[in-house]
């Protein structure tokens, strides 16, 4: 969790001479985005309670609930903990929430990669008491007795948070390349897993004005066997709890140590502590981002339904009951929900039956579905920025709706809003929506002013490049005009945007259509 204020009434209660208005971010742990129709509605339930009356799905699976009073605190906890979760991990410098590709399908691959991911979660967990006996226990909240030892952390958490993630070689749904530590499953000949490629040292966090923070790709490590997995993901870990920089928290994540150190150095010091050989990497292809939305058959004769959720913001509003709607679907249908990369919600094992039931009620609510949404809409997510985060130096969450849409036209205007195109918005640099590795990225630099990245592609597997700066919001629509229509001339067959930006070169492009007028 972490304590935040409501920054739109900073100004006001400084002139009353009061202090900030003072609440709590609260986020819950949930492994590949897994949870159970009763986990929740436990959430929808402390959101209305405890919370600000909405839910938020953030970019790694997670649940966030936001506007928590630290009074408050305790019962929020122990009732997320009832529901069968858990906050431990969900923030901290140690193993976040580890993720996973969330499609739910029916097969013998998912089902052994759901199992690797249940023992990363359970060999990546520190072992400490202190959460139990603080928050859930009710008595205890300092003890003498020492913890057991824990075998991966020791007696002190890592340098600096550290993110793992599954995916599927072909679709990097969960955006690999930016994580500490990405594992990517291959298939064997009879449908199963044959083994991971190890990626390593992704991520995306970046400061203003320190040249010695930037983001990053993950780089190959080796391949291991389905049953290394963990001892391979614990000695990853290991290498950075004992060498990672504890002197300059800016300079502390696994990215900078391998940049320090080099990829030889940290693959033997990897291979150091392993009870069997790396394996060679392997060369890895992808053909997509799958964002899972829409209908979809699972497998097992039943049906999953992929609902895009504007920049993971669960509420009602005047226009939408969004999350009216949903609680009305889970308490109705009891699927079981998956949460995505990209903000979205997963709804699955529904029968045939359900499907009906299902659009009626969204139908009754006026929640608008997935398939009516322009691609531009459907492709873009958003950081939460102001008024709760106190990083941000722009806005985000707030932002982002209208200026989507004019986006969209613009789409529409150039005659390429079929097109994939991945839009990504923060509030600062530290890239929490992954904008740096989306085909445009629109970073804050100030209030109301942002960097505009193009260049990386929609499968998140390079990073963009800086193509203006500090761009003024209400421009963004026309600075993107001379690209799009240029795109929409002269792309190749199949070519994403994002790789025809690349081909072109980002600052020609700069140059090309810095001025240039282009007719409607």
């Amino acid at each position: 969790m972490y304590q935040q204020d409501d920054r739109d009434l900073r100004k006001e209660a400084r002139k009353l001479g009061l202090d900030k208005h003072h609440m709590m971010m609260i986020r819950t742990r949930i492994p590949g985005g897994v949870v159970t129709p009763d986990a929740y509605l436990a959430h929808d339930r402390i959101a209305g309670t405890w919370g600000n009356g909405t839910l938020r799905i953030t970019t790694r699976q997670d649940l966030q609930l936001h506007g928590v009073l630290k009074g408050d605190l305790k019962n929020a906890i122990r009732a997320i903990n009832d529901s069968l979760l858990t906050t431990l991990g969900g923030c901290g410098d140690q193993e976040r929430n580890v993720m996973c590709c969330p499609a739910p399908w029916h097969d013998r691959l998912h089902g052994e990669i759901n199992q690797t991911l249940a023992a990363l979660v359970t060999g990546l967990t520190p072992t400490t008491r202190a959460y139990n006996e603080i928050w859930l226990d009710g008595e205890l909240a300092a003890s003498n007795q020492p913890d057991p030892p824990d075998t991966l952390y020791g007696d002190q958490y890592l340098p600096r948070k550290f993110k793992t993630a599954i995916a599927i070689e072909g679709d990097n749904c969960v955006d690999i390349y930016a994580n500490d530590l990405g594992l990517v499953a291959h298939a064997s000949r009879d449908g199963g897993l044959a083994g991971f490629d190890l990626l390593v040292g992704g991520g995306l966090g970046r400061t203003a004005n320190k040249p010695n923070t930037w983001p990053a790709v993950a780089v190959p490590l080796g391949y291991v066997q389905p049953q290394h997995a963990v001892e391979a993901a614990r000695a990853v870990v290991a290498v950075q709890r004992d060498h990672g920089d504890r002197s300059d928290r800016r300079h502390a994540r696994l990215k900078y140590l391998i940049a320090d150190r080099g990829i030889d150095w940290f693959r033997a010091e990897v291979a150091s502590r392993l009870t069997f050989e790396l394996e060679p990497s392997r060369r890895l292809q992808w053909t997509s981002a799958e964002d899972h939305l829409g209908w979809h058959e699972q497998g097992d004769g039943r049906s999953c339904y992929g609902l895009f959720v504007e920049n993971g913001r669960i509420h009602d509003t005047e226009m939408s009951g969004l999350r009216s709607a949903l609680r009305e679907v889970v308490e109705t249908l009891r699927p079981e929900i998956r949460l995505t990369p990209q903000q979205n919600i997963l709804f699955t094992n529904l029968s045939r039956e359900q499907r009906s039931v299902f659009t009626a009620i969204l139908d009754r609510w006026s929640v608008t579905r997935t398939e009516s949404l322009p691609n531009a809409i459907r492709h873009s997510m958003a950081c939460p920025a102001y008024p709760t985060c106190g990083l941000a130096v722009a806005e985000s969450e707030r932002a982002m709706p209208a200026l989507i849409r004019e986006i969209a036209l613009v789409q529409q205007g150039a005659g390429v809003e079929d097109s994939r195109i991945s839009y990504r918005m923060t509030g600062c640099p530290n890239g929490c929506t992954r904008p740096y590795l989306g085909d445009v990225g629109f970073v804050g630099t100030t209030l109301g002013k942002y960097d505009v990245f193009l260049g990386g592609d929609f499968a998140g597997t390079r990073l963009s490049e800086l193509y203006a700066h500090n761009v003024k919001l209400e421009e963004i629509p026309h600075l993107l005009r001379g690209p799009l229509f240029d795109y929409a001339r002269n792309r190749a067959p199949g070519e994403g945007f994002g790789d025809w930006c690349r081909r072109q070169g980002i600052a020609e492009l700069a140059d090309r259509h810095a001025l240039v007028e282009v007719p409607a």
